[in-house]
């Protein structure tokens, strides 16, 4: 099962903030979603996640749009920038409400469901929070308590927007790992970031926005690289590899003055 869309171009408050985007994301794959502030990331992830109404996103051959809210919950699981908690619930019982899609309405949660969510909460490392109010949570427990309800929702699709943002950095490689274990169950990851490193070193593939367009779809290896960073950044970088991997460190501004 494929989740796609074709020539997507999506104006807000007269705007066009998407023009003739592409993208198809395939099963068992982490693909990191990159580009600068306003280039049109989270409206993309938004339609893809069927929450702007679109006819042009294809779940498989089928418009996502023509699908019960239920049936796309139990398809796509959604998490947005925003990681702050306004309920009292204890961890567990918060991390549990990803299962809703999969019972039915009064159903008690099963054997399956628990085990589901204690996997998600060993994940992101909030197993020892479980019975925590999650409102007493420091910021960045509650984004991964947040990530691991999208995980134990246990859907082909799971789109993160800005996830590790605010992560200590061993939190942001311990999500990375926690999307990685997704994607090796044949499951597919869209992730937004803006740590290129994070990225290069993480994700199979990555798709670069700029100014609402496609500026690069490939391997990190063959995408990140000066040029790219210089035109959709506005900065210089050091670009080397460390076993193997891509590392990314931005510089300076490549004009020296403004992004």
């Amino acid at each position: 099962m494929r989740l796609s869309t074709t020539n997507l171009s999506i104006e807000l408050s007269g705007r066009k903030v998407l023009d003739r985007v592409s993208i198809d994301l395939q099963p068992g794959e982490v693909v990191g979603l990159l580009g600068p502030n306003g280039a049109g990331k989270s409206t993309l992830m938004r339609a893809l996640a069927s929450l702007l109404e679109t006819p042009d996103v294809l779940l498989g051959d089928r418009a996502l749009s023509t699908l019960a809210s239920g049936e796309r919950a139990r398809k796509i699981a959604f998490l947005p920038q925003e990681k702050t908690i306004g309920w009292a619930l204890a961890v567990r019982q918060l991390v549990m409400l990803g299962r809703i899609p999969w019972r039915a309405f009064g159903q008690k949660p099963s054997v399956a469901d628990e085990a589901t969510a204690a996997e998600a909460m060993r994940l992101l490392d909030v197993d020892g929070l479980a019975e925590r109010p999650a409102t007493q949570l420091s910021g960045g427990e509650q984004a991964r308590v947040l990530a691991a309800r999208a995980v134990a929702q246990d859907t082909p699709f799971l789109i993160a927007d800005e996830p590790a943002s605010g992560l200590d950095p061993a939190h942001q490689i311990l999500m990375m790992q926690a999307f990685r274990a997704v994607a090796g169950k044949g499951r597919c990851v869209l992730v937004s970031l803006h740590d290129l490193t994070l990225a290069a070193r993480w994700c199979d593939r990555v798709v670069v926005l700029d100014g609402g367009r496609v500026a690069a779809d490939g391997e990190p290896g063959k995408v990140l690289d000066a040029d790219l960073l210089r035109s959709v950044y506005g900065v210089t970088a050091h670009v080397a590899h460390e076993a193997g991997k891509l590392v990314l460190a931005p510089l300076a501004l490549s004009d020296g003055g403004r992004p």
